[in-house]
């Protein structure tokens, strides 16, 4: 079996520290010979336009603006989810935060439309995060708004992990290593018992 990943990948870098905190979870992942089929959405790449509030969702299922339909097939196929991002003043940036903002057609689909569920497959997801110092109040604020997130987009978030101090110290895997080892085996363990 192929397990189908779908990531939000949140940072304006390719080998920062958020992708490397991907990497390092992969790594715990291909150890375990498991296969996998990934697809990453880069939210600073794909420049996805902010809900503008224009009601459009509330009458018919969808968005007026096409370019939330990577996000759309990625979420439908997805068996896990990931959002990897670093936090920007106590939360997501803003290319992220708009992918965020356009799940409200989401809301509008189970709240004004009966859709009971508007996005079908259930899915694991996890959540990394890369804070520039050691306070991690933003990372609470960002964990509030994906458990609201996570039941819009039929999701269970089973992990988070969080790299800190990442503007002082130089990346160090070992930090990271046993919550990604986690983050990897919870993942297994629920898609193994999963219906």
């Amino acid at each position: 079996m192929t397990t189908e990943i779908f990531i939000l990948f949140g940072s304006p870098r390719d080998r920062g520290y958020t992708a490397r905190m991907l990497e390092c979870f992969f790594s715990c992942w291909d150890g375990a010979g498991i296969k996998k089929r990934t697809v990453i959405f880069n939210a600073y790449r794909a420049g996805i336009k902010p809900c503008i509030h224009c009601g459009h969702c509330k009458k018919v299922r969808g968005c007026i603006y096409d370019d939330f339909i990577p996000v759309e097939q990625g979420l439908n196929k997805a068996d896990l989810l990931i959002v990897a991002s670093p936090v920007y003043g106590m939360g997501f940036p803003a290319p992220l935060k708009a992918v965020f903002d356009r799940t409200q057609q989401y809301f509008e689909a189970k709240f004004s439309l009966g859709i009971e569920k508007p996005v079908q497959k259930h899915k694991a997801a996890l959540f990394f995060a890369a804070c520039g110092s050691n306070n991690t109040g933003g990372v609470t604020v960002m964990k509030k708004q994906l458990a609201l997130e996570f039941g819009l987009l039929n999701a269970a978030l089973l992990s988070t992990v969080v790299l800190r101090n990442t503007d002082k110290v130089i990346f160090d895997e070992s930090l990271i290593s046993a919550g990604m080892k986690n983050a990897a085996r919870r993942v297994r363990r629920y898609l193994r018992d999963m219906p």
